[in-house]
């Protein structure tokens, strides 16, 4: 990418950039950003509208929604692509790595330290607690990213049916989730091109009840000089990501041969990286099936404590794969130490699974940002917001499920099939729990830091009162 016209030194101020904002203060809130990324996709794109678009105002709804639907479109967790998109667009290349890499950063830590508690003592209950307090706070949070998104994306009948049939699609007749995005970016193009208005939604200029336009944000409506594609730059981008992400995995197999437990991991977990479309609930099943069956990494059901794992601790969801590697390593050590080889299983796996997320989006991002004004792209996005609302009411829906009923019975009648509650298996804790954050967050607008420290707070006092268990 072109470096040299960026960075300007005004008297006064370090680091600062044509924006305005710096480099330090940029790693403040992406930092921030990375603490309060809790709660999936849903709960993560919530956090950083917040923060990016309504405090901080760097980028406006538009310029947002853009990069989101994008990212929306790519393998691998949207919400981090979406960081490295903002990050990049602020702060050329080192941005977007700092951005998205302190996205990730407090989801390795903590899945590292608690598979280290995982191998060595199994399940933790005082853990345990803490988990089931922030999951009552982390429904909050999608809920509220729910309402965010769909109160400034779903303003005609059409983008309201389109939320309806991607639910209803992903819910109830299992579709998967690149062909709902397929299906609406396809309408979303056809309409746009006809230059229906419907489709042509919180454009630069738009009115006010579109959130902050692109014309008073910070980052403004033009494209940075850094942000415009050239051969060259995407070339060197190419070139530089490629070789991070395959030149391990090829050492690897060269040092150690593909049946090593290490040539696995680099492997499967590659192939993982260019597959995982939809999420990491779209790709999990999959890897369970491998994990368990094939290679024989896990033993049933633990693989829905790595997910209860993601689920709770910052970072996207598919950083379980972090604890799938750790725990194929840990078993088949080999020379090394069990634990120390878990942890290089768990880094390898992480490594392979994340490196392909900058090489999507310093590649491709140049040109998306360029298009931004093509009234068929901009209709076929606009379109694949308003289903992605659709998709956040099923996690939401999911999620609440599963937070506050210890069972559901599958429900299948002809190509219909769900998940219904057994309303018999209702945690009133957990309901109680989730309901007062909900409360707290909508009713009386507290922050996310103070409802997740109630509320994990509230399940540990449940533990050691012996209520929870």
């Amino acid at each position: 990418m072109n470096d040299a016209s960026i960075t300007v030194r005004p008297r006064g101020r370090s680091e600062a950039t044509p924006h305005g904002v710096s480099f330090g203060e940029a790693v403040r809130v992406w930092s921030r950003v990375a603490m309060l990324s809790f709660g999936g996709p849903a709960g993560q794109i919530a956090v950083m509208h917040r923060i990016l678009v309504d405090e901080k105002r760097w980028i406006g709804e538009h310029r947002f929604l853009h990069a989101l639907n994008y990212c929306m479109l790519l393998p691998g967790p949207e919400a981090q692509q979406l960081a490295t998109y903002v990050g990049w667009l602020m702060h050329r290349t080192r941005g977007g790595f700092i951005a998205g890499g302190l996205f990730i950063l407090p989801g390795i830590v903590a899945i590292m330290a608690l598979s280290w508690i995982y191998a060595l003592f199994g399940k933790v209950g005082i853990v345990s607690a803490l988990f089931f307090g922030l999951k009552a706070a982390v429904l909050a949070i999608v809920l509220e990213a729910l309402v965010r998104i769909g109160r400034r994306s779903l303003k005609n009948g059409i983008m309201l049916g389109l939320a309806a049939a991607a639910f209803v699609s992903i819910f109830f007749l299992k579709v998967a989730f690149p062909v709902i995005v397929l299906a609406a970016g396809l309408v979303g193009y056809v309409g746009g091109r006809a230059g229906l208005s419907q489709f042509q939604v919180g454009g630069g200029h738009g009115a006010a009840d579109h959130g902050l336009t692109d014309a008073e944000s910070v980052l403004g409506e033009e494209v940075p000089a850094h942000a415009r594609p050239s051969v060259q730059g995407v070339v060197r981008a190419a070139a530089v990501w490629l070789a991070l992400w395959l030149c391990p995995v090829i050492a690897i197999l060269l040092a150690l041969g593909p049946g090593d437990v290490f040539g696995q991991i680099a492997l499967f977990f590659s192939k993982m990286a260019m597959v995982t479309f939809g999420g990491a609930y779209a790709v999990l099943a999959y890897v369970a099936q491998e994990a368990v069956e094939h290679y024989g990494w896990l033993r049933p059901g633990e693989m829905l404590d790595g997910l209860g794992m993601a689920e709770t601790t910052p970072g996207p969801l598919i950083m379980v794969l972090q604890f799938v590697g750790f725990m194929a390593a840990f078993r088949d050590p080999g020379m090394l130490p069990p634990l120390v080889a878990g942890t290089l299983g768990g880094l390898l796996a992480t490594w392979v699974t994340f490196t392909p997320c900058f090489l999507w989006i310093f590649v491709g991002a140049p040109f998306i940002e360029v298009m931004r004004d093509n009234k068929a792209l901009s209709g076929a996005l606009a379109a694949i917001t308003a289903a992605v609302v659709g998709v956040i009411l099923n996690l939401a829906v999911w999620f609440a499920i599963h937070t506050i009923f210890a069972q559901v019975h599958p429900v299948a009648w002809g190509a219909v099939r769900f998940d219904a509650p057994v309303l018999q298996s209702v945690n009133a804790w957990a309901l109680l729990l989730s309901a007062a954050a909900v409360v707290a967050m909508f009713r009386f607008k507290v922050g996310m830091v103070p409802t997740l420290a109630a509320t994990s707070a509230a399940g540990i006092v449940l533990y050691l009162a012996g209520a929870l268990l």
